[in-house]
Parts: structure tokens; sequence; C-alpha cells
């Protein structure tokens, strides 16, 4: 009888243990302290990408909160050694933040890479001009947007403006209360029969997408009233002219704060989450990092949305030169210990995957999708269609990765983007593992990715602050 009483017992535990792992919601797991924390953490993560629209916005506050953890700039200091953190910025647009390790960085490093621009609209070089007593400002998309989502919203100007004599006017309208907004109109429905028969992609033109930015005359001006009185405004309140637009670089984004979104708080609405939201998590768990063996990194770049190309993106030779220049400071360099050190490194691509959306269940096969809630992503592979420009990352690193999140109880699924001939998309993972590396996607499910405003789970943003800290402490 007793033998019966501890096999039904033991059956009832094996029961309960197999219940616990087959919980994929996070949610489910938190205590109340965790979920004080879930909800602590994404507050900084609301404000970050609230105040942070462009890729210098951003630089400059991972500078400034850098430094309040310590971290110097890595061309300002002569000599590195183990448990020194540092950080080196590239034109402005582009960071990388170091630990040093206690192992020799021929070793190799811990990469969490991430990137810092967002899809949206471009002011161009020559822009300002006057319609029929409008004033108005030419534009050119950045990124893969669908132009029709960003009619009728209203719009903040980010950027700065660079004078002859090299002053920098940095400038940001629109986020203020008592700030006016711009914004880019679109057709009544009244007369709107022949553009509602346009293929989706032909709804709205680029070259329709102009920003209205006043309609006030500047009196006894008798040409093109209205756009002097635009002219003066800025002349007035900024100090620069007509010609500066040359030497700018202006940002259209959503105006207003990220807000808790849904009626439980649960979820994250804001612009710029592709791909700040990893970004974010990443510099956090950098952050929380104590010591490391092996040198620890986040690389936070620009460009990804087109391609990863210029001197800011992560196509550039930045970030290889600045192992060298680590490795010099070190006392201990070599060409050929920078190859191994890339050679030998680990990397998370810290890149956001598509969330599974109710609305529109038949562009993804659900076994091999991204849940809300469900945790930290792995895309093994992302490309389009037959893997095309994908990375695919080794079973054996899938496998180490595994083992990690497991140990350190983080809640993590698996990916794809979509079913395999729906579409398909990319991230800096394949350039990085040019040098040899062991690469992985991984990040934070997203829906409305690349419009206007998107959404997250803040148990995600969460579970991949976890995630990253996780990778850094074993791998």
């Amino acid at each position: 009888m007793a033998e019966k009483k501890t096999a039904g017992k033991k059956s009832a535990e094996k029961k309960s243990a197999d219940k616990k792992k087959a919980v994929k919601n996070a949610w489910l797991k938190y205590s109340a302290a965790q979920m004080k924390e879930v909800f602590q953490v994404n507050e900084g993560y609301k404000k970050f990408i609230s105040d942070c629209k462009t890729e210098r916005e951003c630089v400059a506050e991972v500078v400034r909160q850098a430094e309040a953890e310590g971290y110097k700039d890595l061309m300002k200091v002569k000599k590195v050694k183990p448990g020194d953190k540092l950080y080196a910025v590239n034109m402005d647009k582009a960071v990388v933040l170091f630990i040093a390790g206690k192992q020799p960085l021929e070793a190799g490093m811990k990469i969490l890479g991430a990137h810092i621009d967002s899809p949206r609209i471009d002011i161009k070089q020559v822009p300002l001009y006057e319609d029929n007593e409008m004033a108005m400002l030419d534009t050119h998309y950045y990124g893969g947007i669908k132009k029709y989502q960003w009619v009728t919203l209203p719009l903040a100007i980010h950027g700065v403006f660079v004078k002859k004599d090299g002053t920098k006017v940095n400038v940001s309208i629109g986020e203020k209360d008592d700030d006016p907004v711009v914004g880019i109109s679109d057709l009544l429905i009244h007369l709107s029969a022949d553009q509602m028969n346009k293929n989706a992609g032909k709804v709205i033109e680029g070259e329709d997408l102009n920003v209205n930015v006043g309609s006030i005359p500047l009196k006894d001006e008798e040409k093109e009233a209205v756009k002097a009185n635009v002219k003066k405004i800025l002349l007035d309140q900024y100090g620069v002219e007509e010609e500066d637009f040359l030497s700018a670089e202006l940002e259209v984004v959503p105006a207003g704060k990220a807000r808790d979104y849904g009626l439980d708080r649960s979820m994250v609405y804001g612009y710029g989450q592709d791909d700040r939201v990893c970004a974010y998590t990443s510099m956090l768990a950098l952050f929380h990092m104590k010591e490391t063996e092996r040198t620890a990194v986040c690389i936070l770049v620009d460009k990804e949305e087109v391609g990863s190309i210029g001197a800011t993106g992560m196509h550039s030779r930045f970030f290889e030169n600045l192992v060298a220049e680590l490795m010099d400071r070190m006392g201990d360099y070599s060409e050929l210990k920078v190859r191994r050190a890339l050679a030998n490194s680990v990397m998370l691509s810290s890149d956001v995957s598509a969330a599974f959306d109710p609305n529109y269940p038949g562009v993804n096969e659900k076994k091999n999708t991204a849940y809300f809630g469900h945790g930290l992503v792995f895309n093994k592979y992302t490309g389009a269609r037959g893997k095309s420009g994908c990375n695919d990352a080794n079973a054996e690193y899938m496998a180490a990765l595994r083992a990690a999140m497991e140990k350190h109880k983080v809640t993590f699924q698996t990916s794809e983007l979509g079913k395999v001939d729906q579409g398909g998309g990319g991230t800096i993972a394949y350039i990085m593992a040019q040098y040899n590396m062991q690469v992985i996607d991984s990040g934070v499910p997203v829906l409305n990715m690349h419009a206007p405003w998107e959404i997250t789970s803040k148990a995600d943003v969460y579970e991949a602050m976890k995630g990253y800290e996780a990778f850094l402490a074993e791998m």
C-alpha cells in the first residue's frame, strides 16, 4: 500500500513538473516581485524610445547612461586592463560598449549587436517650397514602409543642421505639449474614388509624402510669402537659413511618447521599437554585468534598414578597427590576433521578429512563429523564400544557447519570419558571420513592424534583457 502511495505521489509530482515545463507564457511564471520588476524595466524602456527617435539621439543617451555607469571613451584611454568599461562613438550615429575580459582578446568576445535606425521619412536637402499659399517640405522615405500609414498623423521633426563653420544646431519640433506638430495630408473620402482603386503600394506615392509646415504669409512679402515666413521662423528660433538644409540631417517621425497598450497595460505602444527594443535591452544587459572572463561587447549601429551600408552601418570597418585599438591598448596587438579575436567570438544579432497577429493568421506557420508573452525569440535563420540572404546558425551553437537560457530560467521561443514563400527579411547577422564567428538572430516579437507605431509585450522586453544577461554570463 505504501508503495502505491509513493508511486502515486511521484506520478503527481511528475505531472506537476511537466505542467510547469509546458507553461510557455512568461506572465504565468512571475511572482509579485518579478511582475513589479517587469513593469519597472519597461518604464525605462518607454522613456528611452520616447526620448530617442533618431540614431544621434540614441547614441547621445547611450553615452550619457554609459558614463553614469563608469564607462570611459576608449579613444582617450592609453591602457586597458581587465574590468575596464569603455565606449567608442562613430560619427554620432553608432556606438560600441566594451567590458574588458580577464582572458586575452584573442580568445574571442561575447557580442550583443543591435541597430538604432528605424524606418522614417527624411527631409530632402533642397526641401522648402510654397504651393498655393502652403509651405511644404519635400521628403525621401527611409527603409521599408507602407507609405499610406504615414498620412494624417501628427509628426515631429528631429535632427541637426550643420552650418558651414561646423556649428551644430539640434532640432526637435513636435514633442513638447506646447510644440506645434507637422503632417502629411490625405485625400478626403468624398473625392477618393480613383485613389481607392489603386494598388496599396500606389495609394500614396513617395513623391507625395510632402510635409505641411505653414500657411501664414509674411506681411510686405510679395512673392512666396508663406515660405518666407517659415524661413523667418527658422532664422529667429534656430539661427538657420534655407541654405543650411544642404548640410542637415532631419527626420520626420511620429510625434508623441510611447504608451502602455491594452487594458491590462501588458504591452508597449511606440515608434522605433524595431530595433531600439533590442538596443535598449542589450545595453541594460551589459550594464548589469559585474565581471567577465571574455571581453563583453554591445554594438549599436546605424543603416540596418537600408542594408547596413555606409560608414556608420555594420558593413563599415569601424568595429574591426575598434578591436585593433582595444587590443593595442591591452599591449598585445597583432593583425593575426585581431583576426583570431573576431573568429573566436560569439554573437547574438539582437533584432526583432514578427509577432503572430490574430487579425492576419494566414501569413504564419503556427508551430514556427513568435507569440506575445512567450519570451525572447531565436531565429536560426532569416532570409527570404529559399533562405536567400540568411545567416543560418549552427545547431551546436543553438544547443549551447538553449542550455544557457534554461540554466537562467529565461523564457524563450524559436521562430521563422512568416511562411516559407510569404516574404522574409534580414539583419546584421550575416555580416558578422563573415568573420567566421558564431552568430544567431535573437530579439523581441513585434506587432505593426515598420509602421509608425509598433507594439511589443512587456514580458518579452523583460525576457530579452534576461536572455542577453544569460548569454553574457555563460558563453
